[in-house]
């Protein structure tokens, strides 16, 4: 069972938006290695998605995966993010990290 359910919306929110950093593509390339970095479309707001995930609202994230705003970063993105040594906006919900590129 998820711990998340337990706490109060807001206060989750609040959470996940704190421990929300804008860190180089270059320090996440264990995780994307792993396979655990999912992209975040810059049309979603990444705490919403991260609160989806953290509440395990398995319908949003679905709806999201299928219209494409959300997945795992493909290879073509991780190399150009690498070669411009790119900052995005991550936060961590394990397994994954969720990462946002506010340039995009």
């Amino acid at each position: 069972m998820n711990e998340n359910f337990d706490v109060e919306p807001d206060v989750l929110k609040a959470k996940i938006t704190a421990e929300t950093a804008v860190i180089s593509w270059l320090e996440l390339q264990k995780f994307y290695a792993a396979g655990d970095v999912l992209q975040v479309s810059a049309a979603l707001d990444l705490i919403d998605v991260a609160f989806a995930f953290a509440t395990d609202a398995k319908p949003q994230v679905a709806a999201w995966l299928a219209q494409g705003q959300l997945g795992r970063v493909e290879a073509d993105q991780a190399q150009a993010w690498y070669q411009q040594q790119t900052m995005l906006w991550a936060v961590v919900i394990s397994p994954w990290v969720l990462v946002q590129d506010k340039a995009a």
